[in-house]
């Protein structure tokens, strides 16, 4: 089974974007038809952010969201220097280089928007130092060999969603290296993770606490990035900007600043973000929402 995987992703790698992006908007279409759950999901939650939710804006994200596990082989497979000359342009290096300069850890934060790993591929290649990202093994072994080889291609790293693996990046971002996260995966309390409940579009969501943390290690410059995917297969383009607001170590406050950049990144690209991920869920072991402790 994982040779077959591991098969099945080269030769998606070797697929020219456009191919990978015409059999996306396929996939993607029949989607709707099929995945009812889904469907409903992304609808619920583009309008609770104030987006439309017709029937073309769901297939929208449908199709966004297949180009993007489309591109995953792209980019644990494809040669690093083939995988830069998908993006065609690139807005806010300036910000990655003064960190550079200064010898500052770099935090790079980014939602599950655009194409977050061929980004942070990206990334990773022009920095001169490994880039670690956070990663939670998946519960499918012969898919989780495929990702974890991809991920450490390079100067990629990965550490566990664990004290353990936040001890590694704490330590890498001393040493003035890099590391990603993305703030809006719902971290598991039983499995160690801590958040708190913050609006995200103006409803409790269950939020990650270790991304503002990190945020305020001494010596860390924390910036937000997306890789903004174009129309019709054309490649992708890097934007980079700094964290917006200010954090002062109080959980629910810097859990908050930081799900409104993350309704910044979304309101910019609304038809790439992972819509049908339950953001909103209860996890186990979480203590109750506000709404639930208020009645």
């Amino acid at each position: 089974m994982q040779k077959l995987i591991f098969l099945l992703c080269r030769i998606l790698a070797a697929l020219p974007l456009k191919s990978l992006h015409a059999m996306a908007g396929f996939w993607g279409g029949l989607a709707f038809y099929l995945l009812y759950k889904d469907r409903a999901r992304i609808r619920e939650n583009l309008q609770i952010a104030g987006l439309p939710a017709d029937d073309a804006a769901v297939k929208k994200v449908l199709r966004e969201t297949a180009k993007g596990a489309l591109e995953l082989p792209v980019a644990f497979f494809r040669r690093p220097e083939d995988i830069e000359t998908l993006f065609r342009e690139v807005h806010g290096w300036q910000h990655i280089q003064a960190a550079l300069d200064a010898g500052e850890g770099l935090l790079l934060i980014t939602p599950h928007l655009g194409s977050y790993d061929l980004a942070g591929r990206y990334i990773s290649q022009q920095l001169p130092f490994p880039l670690t990202a956070m990663y939670k093994p998946s519960k499918i072994k012969a898919f989780d060999a495929v990702m974890q080889a991809g991920r450490v291609r390079g100067k990629g790293r990965t550490a566990p969603t664990s004290i353990q693996g936040v001890k590694q990046v704490i330590k890498a971002l001393r040493a003035g290296e890099a590391t990603i996260v993305l703030p809006d995966h719902v971290p598991a309390p039983e499995e160690g993770g801590d958040g708190v409940w913050a609006d995200f579009f103006g409803r409790p969501a269950y939020t990650m606490t270790l991304a503002g943390k990190l945020a305020q290690v001494k010596g860390v410059r924390a910036l937000f990035f997306c890789g903004e995917r174009l129309p019709a297969g054309q490649g992708f383009v890097l934007h980079v900007e700094p964290l917006q607001g200010s954090l002062n170590g109080d959980k629910k406050h810097d859990a908050e600043i930081i799900n409104r950049n993350v309704e910044y990144w979304i309101r910019r690209f609304p038809d790439q973000y992972l819509f049908a991920y339950n953001r909103y869920k209860h996890p186990a072991g979480a203590e109750e929402r506000p709404s639930e402790q208020a009645v």
